[in-house]
């Protein structure tokens, strides 16, 4: 009896490895349940070494600039300090966001509304005593600002762009001469993932600067 429940608990667990790689590797309800978190391969590879925030500031006719979010009424923070707007990571909410708020507030006839990524190391999140204890220089982080998404006063989308991280890719295969020649050698016929077609449209623009 025994032998007949181990061996049947080591093929439910195989069974449901299986089943998470194979799913995952086909996109069949990756999503479908937090569970699936215990079973798809690369259940970390979504952990970053950089901090992010996104920043959605308006530019009037007259060139003067707001942020829009948060707005003035007041921040919404599902978790912890961090506001809502920042865990839209694709940015697709960016818009409604901005749109919410010049809705509701007074100002002046608006240009453009432009989504930034402030992104840095997350090493300089650590207390100042502890980076005292762990790095022998003086704490000076470096914030980089990317230009994400440009959009119209009503929220409507006119340019997306690579996200940082994906503009840093880019970078580094332009700065390898043995990749550049290999790209030049022959491309795919099919997108393997459909979901990364057009992503990374009108990529290659400059960052924006603090």
């Amino acid at each position: 009896m025994k032998r007949r429940l181990a061996i049947c608990t080591i093929v439910c667990y195989l069974g449901a490895l299986f089943y998470g790689v194979a799913s995952y590797a086909v996109g069949f309800k990756v999503n479908h349940s937090p569970a699936m978190y215990f079973f798809v391969w690369d259940m970390f590879s979504g952990w970053a070494a950089y901090e992010e925030r996104l920043k959605i500031i308006g530019e009037s006719e007259d060139g003067n600039f707001y942020q829009l979010s948060p707005p003035p009424w007041g921040d919404y923070q599902p978790f912890s300090d961090l506001s809502r707007h920042n865990y839209d990571s694709h940015s697709n909410h960016a818009g409604a966001v901005a749109a919410n708020t010049l809705r509701h507030t007074q100002h002046e006839p608006m240009r453009r509304v432009y989504v930034v990524q402030e992104v840095w190391s997350k090493k300089f999140n650590l207390p100042d005593e502890l980076w005292a204890d762990r790095y022998p220089e003086p704490k000076d982080p470096h914030i980089y600002y990317h230009l994400r998404q440009i959009r119209d006063s009503s929220g409507n989308l006119i340019q997306n762009r690579s996200t940082w991280y994906g503009h840093q890719n880019q970078m580094a295969l332009r700065d390898n001469p043995r990749l550049i020649q290999d790209i030049h050698k022959g491309k795919p016929m099919f997108q393997v993932n459909p979901l990364n077609r057009g992503r990374d449209a009108g990529a290659g623009g400059r960052n924006a600067v603090p």
